[in-house]
């Protein structure tokens, strides 16, 4: 399952410092996972308004 960052994001930026595997990028000022995500969901966890969902590949 890979993960998204719904548009409800406020790029607080705690998502970034936990990913393992710096997947979690700032595109201009809007926050984004790319494709070396590696499904961990570490990200998920530590969202603090709950803005990152699995999507099902």
């Amino acid at each position: 399952m890979k993960f998204v960052i719904t548009s409800e994001c406020v790029s607080c930026g705690i998502c970034v410092e936990v990913c393992p595997v710096s997947a979690i990028i700032d595109d201009e000022g809007k926050m984004e996972i790319t494709d070396s995500c590696i499904s961990c969901g570490a990200c998920k966890e530590v969202c603090p308004i709950d803005a990152i969902r699995g999507k099902k590949k």
